[in-house]
């Protein structure tokens, strides 16, 4: 008797979502095989538009290629966690060793150790909306339950304090913080920021920062760390070497660990035991880690006036306030902008439906807004990657796009038509 079942995969799997290489994506491989040439704004990848990892961090790497075929200490190279410590001391960050220091193969295998290491079954994180989804997914596949604050266009995608406070459950073990924000380009004010540390004070909840664009900033916006707000109270910061220094290839990540350590010893215990179980990170990209936080700087410039970031922004800008249709709340950091369609377009308009006509139609991915976990369908994110000549012909066929759903949802039928459909 046979017994040829398709093999069960997990259930949890089905509350995840990752659009930016979910379905769309899919569907863009399938029409790039057929011949088709498409500009593809759904990931934030250097790399693929263009830019290279600065060469003071390659050749860090060629020079220490002989060293690189072991496995290393589970935490990471003690001379790049060295490197680390000593930056983030320099930022002011309480409590900082070689030690609470953790190197990881990029900042996603590290969201999901440290939630693996926080979380039992049922247990809360205060995730924002709109999120990266990695957040929600590491949650979920953690056994855990991300619990959503709102980030609100109306208020410039900042989240309100008093709502996180009044999400706070018995089974709250986290607070998710984004800044600068993917998707929404949103830079943090220090006085907020003091808020949601004093939040967590108060609940005896773990901060959890991932501050990966830290330096990707635009006209004059401060960045502030969290660590240093948040003194003796437990905080991990994560960041690498994908945006900033382009080299998002290399994955390499890192988590600082800091607050006091009588209040974070057995966490710090639990990471570095699920940090050996994967035994270590890779090895060849940890040797650019001192190279990259003792070198020059090497973003600022693109995000300048007439930097290349700068000048792709200024043309999303520019293209969403000529436009009838989008609106759009300025990115002051990060890689990204997350326009929403307004006016007669915005009728019935269902982000994932318009990204796939936008594909089909006029070569463009994008990706849809609810992808990140919001309850609504009426944004969509793209990256400011490419050229800006690239960006405004993006936008022209965006336009194009949503002049068709505005003129179909404004189209009159004819009383004689209505009065024989009657």
């Amino acid at each position: 008797m046979s017994t040829e079942q398709p093999l069960r995969v997990r259930e949890r799997l089905s509350e995840v979502r990752y659009e930016i290489r979910g379905e769309l994506n899919r569907r863009a491989h399938a029409l790039e095989a057929a011949g088709r040439k498409l500009i593809k704004l759904n990931i934030g990848n250097p790399g693929a538009f263009g830019f290279r990892a600065p060469a003071h961090l390659q050749r860090a790497i060629v020079d220490h290629i002989d060293h690189t075929d072991p496995y290393t200490h589970q935490l990471g190279l003690p001379a790049a966690r060295e490197a680390l410590a000593s930056a983030y001391r320099a930022r002011n960050a309480p409590h900082v060793d070689s030690d609470r220091v953790f190197v990881g193969n990029g900042v996603s295998e590290l969201i999901d150790m440290t939630l693996r290491a926080l979380l039992n079954p049922g247990d809360e994180v205060l995730v924002p909306s709109p999120d990266y989804p990695l957040w929600s997914a590491a949650t979920i596949l953690n056994d855990g339950r991300p619990v959503y604050y709102r980030c609100a266009p109306d208020n410039g995608f900042m989240p309100d304090p008093v709502e996180i406070e009044n999400l706070v459950s018995s089974r709250t073990r986290a607070i998710v913080l984004i800044n600068p924000n993917n998707p929404t380009g949103a830079v943090y004010p220090r006085e907020l920021l003091e808020r949601i540390v004093a939040i967590a004070a108060r609940h005896g909840l773990l901060l959890l920062v991932d501050e990966i664009y830290d330096q990707v900033l635009y006209d004059g916006a401060a960045f502030e760390p969290l660590a240093p707000l948040a003194g003796d109270h437990p905080c991990i910061t994560f960041s690498g070497l994908s945006k900033v220094h382009r080299a998002c290839g290399w994955r390499v990540g890192w988590a600082i660990l800091t607050g006091a350590p009588s209040r974070t010893a057995d966490y710090r215990n639990a990471l570095d035991l699920l940090s050996g179980l994967r035994l270590c990170a890779n090895v060849a990209g940890q040797y650019a880690i001192a190279a990259a936080t003792g070198g020059p700087d090497t973003i600022s410039a693109l995000c300048a006036p007439g930097g290349r970031l700068y000048e792709t922004r200024r043309a999303v800008v520019e293209a969403c306030a000529a436009s009838g249709h989008l609106r759009l709340v300025q990115p002051r950091g990060a890689l990204y902008a997350f326009p929403s369609v307004v006016g007669p377009a915005a009728r019935g308009f269902d982000d994932h439906a318009f990204a796939l006509e936008l594909l089909e139609t006029e070569d463009v991915l994008i990706v849809p807004g609810s992808s990140f976990n919001v309850p609504y369908h009426d944004h969509f994110r793209v990256t400011l990657l490419p050229q800006a000549e690239t960006m405004r012909e993006v936008f022209v066929r965006i336009e194009r796009a949503l002049d068709r759903r505005a003129e179909a949802a404004t189209k009159v039928v004819p009383l004689k038509s209505r009065n024989a459909a009657a």
